[in-house]
């Protein structure tokens, strides 16, 4: 059984980095879509020109960065962030090209915040949407019904008590995850 894992994943992963790049006008289009529309035509895209290579695509004007979909995924997931917000997504970034999936990335990046490698904001909006591969219809432009949408805004070192937002999980309201650390968010919409 081993044997047929060892044989089958390799396969698997080479036919995933096998497939064709999305052109740039579809990625462009589904990056920004976790955005609220008015701000879609001013945020900053990157994405893929080379396989493997994320870069941007779009510079731009309104302080926000979206990540267009990685093609290697198993699923359908965008995702847009303030730029005060990069130096943080970005070592997470690196830090899994590097070390792989398995890697201990939050600790990693804790331990930089700390030593002041990374300079956190005192907050910072994210947007995202998740759904199943075939969720995005690149011959419409647009997601289907059924993905989660989600909207967080990082409040980093915060913790319930410090802002008046609730830490435990709710559906009907905000509420603060990862309290007192450097990621603690608040989530707005949408659900995990």
């Amino acid at each position: 059984m081993k044997l047929l894992a060892l044989i089958l994943v390799p396969a698997a992963l080479a036919a995933q980095a096998a497939a064709p790049l999305p052109p740039v006008t579809e990625q462009l289009a589904a990056a920004v879509l976790p955005l609220p529309e008015e701000m879609r035509a001013g945020a900053a895209v990157m994405g893929f020109k080379t396989e493997g290579k994320l870069e941007m695509l779009k510079p731009g004007t309104n302080g926000m960065i979206c990540l267009a979909l990685w093609p290697t995924r198993p699923d359908f997931h965008v995702a847009c962030y303030h730029e005060s917000l990069e130096p943080f997504m970005a070592r997470g970034r690196e830090i899994r090209e590097k070390m792989g999936a398995r890697a201990n990335v939050d600790s990693i990046r804790y331990k930089e915040i700390a030593e002041g490698k990374i300079k956190m904001p005192k907050a910072g909006a994210l947007y995202s949407i998740t759904g199943k591969k075939d969720a995005w219809d690149p011959k419409t432009l647009k997601v289907a019904p059924g993905t989660n949408h989600l909207g967080v805004i990082y409040v980093p070192g915060s913790t319930g008590a410090d802002i008046g937002v609730s830490t435990r999980p709710s559906t009907s309201g905000p509420w603060l995850m990862f309290p007192g650390t450097p990621k603690a968010h608040i989530m707005v919409m949408g659900k995990m």
